[in-house]
């Protein structure tokens, strides 16, 4: 045993809302005032929540090319967290703190009620670029007095979208905390739909359900269980931040990478499908230095992206939801899953 053995929060990305109309905009604010009253949330706090969406959504129809708002559950014992990640590919905002007063707008930003937004929420951050466009988040808690406000693990966030037409994803991730490392796994189950998500369902119940040992056993573990089920790419690492070391074991085309002193170093897998083909299941060690930020993500994303690509934007939840929006361009279920050290 290396010590205490947590599993970082749930995230259930709830649905992607695509917003280039008014009606979008109402059905986004629908979809979140409904997942926080099935989370529970009391009826004001609701209503914040859907003035808030609905701004973030408005705004997003100053976009000439659209953008996405995603509703996200999130879940810790008996916690729970509404969050939404809006996306776009606009001019950016130039002037931020003037985007940020209450009124004010930029043509085709991010810019109408944003002080209201960060207000509202719990949690708020944004990244933009005067090229690519802005990522912004917000969670928000329940703030009922009597009830623990839900905790976020800040190290790290991943991002699931679903290929065009699907409702559900095939690719998830899982992460654990054991002792003073952190685990984590993503699994891309083949093909897309139910039967991909229950694949990759499976990865991570079994990645939950014993102690860790080493990446490769773990991998090796996920090859077994998921017999009988589609089947998927699978990878596994655990990061040691003490001894500056990732181990990584990967089967298939699971992509990793470390990104550190503005450079993107590539994990190597080995070929397979887990449940159906693995020749052999190996691990490799990779240098962790301090303040690396740690990618793993699925075939739906091409690995083209660069280091430079994603300057600036440090914390995993905006990364992540950034190169899903920039990379995720194969016509697949997507997802990227960024640990921060």
């Amino acid at each position: 045993m290396d010590g205490v053995t947590t599993c970082v929060p749930d995230a259930e990305d709830v649905a992607w809302v695509r917003v280039e109309e008014s009606a979008h905009v109402g059905r986004a604010r629908r979809v979140t005032t409904t997942l926080a009253e099935r989370l529970a949330f009391g009826d004001s706090r609701v209503a914040e929540i859907g003035l808030a969406v609905t701004e973030i959504g408005t705004n997003l129809l100053k976009h000439t090319d659209g953008g996405h708002l995603l509703v996200r559950a999130l879940r810790a014992d008996d916690r729970a967290a509404v969050e939404v990640v809006a996306v776009d590919r606009g001019p950016g905002i130039a002037d931020m703190g003037r985007a940020m007063l209450d009124g004010e707008s930029t043509t085709g930003t991010l810019g109408i009620g944003l002080g209201v937004v960060a207000r509202s929420a719990d949690h708020f951050d944004v990244s933009t670029h005067r090229e690519r466009g802005t990522v912004l988040t917000a969670r928000f808690h329940r703030r009922e007095r009597g009830i623990p406000d839900y905790a976020a693990d800040p190290a790290a966030a991943g991002v699931t979208r679903p290929i065009a037409d699907e409702e559900v994803c095939g690719d998830a991730y899982a992460v654990r905390r054991v002792g003073g490392r952190l685990w984590v796994m993503m699994c891309d189950g083949s093909g897309h739909g139910p039967l991909a998500a229950s694949a990759s369902r499976e990865a991570v119940r079994l990645f939950r359900a014993d102690e860790p040992t080493a990446p490769e056993a773990v991998v090796a573990k996920l090859h077994a269980g998921l017999r009988g089920t589609r089947g998927g790419a699978v990878a596994v690492a655990v990061l040691d931040p003490d001894r500056g070391v990732i181990r990584f074991a990967g089967l298939g085309n699971i992509a990793g990478a470390v990104l550190a002193d503005g450079r993107k170093r590539a994990m190597v897998s080995v070929p397979g499908i887990a449940g159906y083909q693995a020749r052999t299941f190996q691990a490799f060690d990779h240098d962790l230095p301090p303040g690396a930020l740690v990618v793993l993500h699925s075939d739906g994303l091409t690995e083209r992206w660069t280091a430079d690509d994603v300057a600036g934007v440090t914390t995993p939840l905006l990364l992540a939801a950034t190169l899903v929006r920039d990379a995720g361009v194969r016509k697949d279920d997507a997802s990227a899953l960024v640990v921060a050290t």
